[in-house]
């Protein structure tokens, strides 16, 4: 292990989504660059030698073993994966949904065909000096022998700098404890535990399921739902808010959020396809009494299957009571999660399509459903 080197990376984006794609190219650096350890205010600022959009920029500070030159390789990667194809600046200048300059390598003096560094035109730049002197206004210019805070004073650019209310954070793990709670559901066999399992262990949540196997129910109702669609449901109902009052009201010190591979509003969405309607309203009364003292999720990702894919992969997991499900069932529990959905119109609601992605065997696609909830909390929190 060599020794950490501390660099400090310049980031702006002025296409789309420009807060997500910030916030996803910090991760970035964080995951193959090194550990991000100082995030700058973000500033908007006018585009600056060509007509676009305004950006948004951040400075990050980071400490890492890479060598300047991989950094920069590492940087381009980045770039280019998120979308950002590099023109030369006989090219002009362009919108961008990320750019991505290194500014310092230590104090360190690099001159190549390649990498410059420091960035040669830093000292240029009102939006690069802002929020640089945010996280390093000490920080010594080895060639023009000044501060940050001194060649922010003496900037000739007199852009006007707007500084935002916007968060970002230096991990997934941290931008995932702000949310405390996330609660990730599904039809049967839609991947929900699978998903919460490995989303818990990846970023150090407390794990919350449901535990159904035991309900001495469950077996009789696949075989004859209409004599035991009410024994069942009550008995989950109250299986589910003694465990999700338990479970989620106990705090693991050393966990940085929880997840769950359920909600205790499944219980009314299955209750609903099950029960006749005498039935609903007496369920209906009991339910709405517990649901008011259950802590609910700050997000709450629905993962959508066809009916087709559900039924295969209830076959693949080989539960013997499973197997007799049919897929009228299946497609009214589907429909009755979108009207859940629709008519609370909850903004915290996220239904992601799954249907064509295996993410525990395709890492491409886990990283999608990750980044989707990802850039869903960051909306909650912006």
């Amino acid at each position: 292990m060599g020794d950490a080197n501390t660099v400090y990376l310049s980031l702006g984006s002025n296409l789309d989504k420009r807060l997500e794609h910030l916030q996803q190219a910090v991760f970035l650096l964080s995951k193959n660059v090194g550990q991000v350890t100082m995030i700058s205010k973000i500033y908007q600022s006018p585009a600056l030698g060509f007509d676009g959009g305004d950006f948004l920029n951040i400075c990050v500070g980071l400490q890492t073993t890479l060598p300047a030159h991989q950094i920069l390789n590492e940087v381009l990667d980045i770039e280019k994966n998120m979308g950002r194809t590099r023109h030369s600046q006989t090219q002009g200048y362009e919108s961008r949904n990320i750019d991505i300059d290194i500014l310092f390598f230590n104090a360190e003096i690099v001159n190549t065909l390649t990498l410059t560094v420091p960035h040669p035109k830093m000292h240029e730049r009102r939006f690069v000096l802002r929020p640089l002197a945010d996280i390093a206004p000490q920080f010594y210019h080895p060639i023009l022998k000044k501060d940050t805070r001194n060649l922010l004073q003496e900037c000739i650019d007199k852009s006007v700098l707007t500084k935002t209310e916007n968060i970002l954070f230096k991990n997934r793990e941290a931008l995932f404890s702000k949310i405390e709670f996330i609660a990730i559901e599904g039809n049967i066999g839609a991947g929900k535990t699978s998903l919460a399992n490995k989303m818990a262990k990846e970023f150090n949540a407390k794990l919350v399921l449901e535990r159904f196997a035991d309900n001495p129910f469950l077996p009789n109702f696949y075989n004859d739902p209409s004599r035991y669609a009410f024994p069942l449901e009550m008995s989950f109902l109250a299986d589910r808010y003694q465990q999700f009052s338990d479970d989620t009201s106990q705090y693991d010190l050393f966990k940085s959020f929880m997840i769950s591979d359920y909600d205790i509003f499944k219980s009314l969405i299955f209750a609903k396809v099950t029960l006749q309607k005498e039935e609903f309203t007496l369920y209906r009364k009991i339910f709405d009494f517990m649901y008011k003292e259950v802590k609910k999720p700050r997000i709450y990702v629905f993962l959508y299957q066809t009916t087709q894919r559900l039924l295969e992969n209830i076959k693949k997991r080989g539960r013997d009571y499973e197997q007799e499900i049919k897929p009228d069932y299946l497609e009214k529990i589907n429909r009755a999660y979108f009207d859940y959905i629709k008519g609370y119109q909850q903004p915290n609601s996220l239904i992601i399509d799954i249907s064509e992605m295996d993410f525990l065997e395709r890492q491409e696609d886990y990283e999608a459903i990750v980044t989707s909830i990802q850039n869903h909390a960051l909306r909650q929190l912006n």
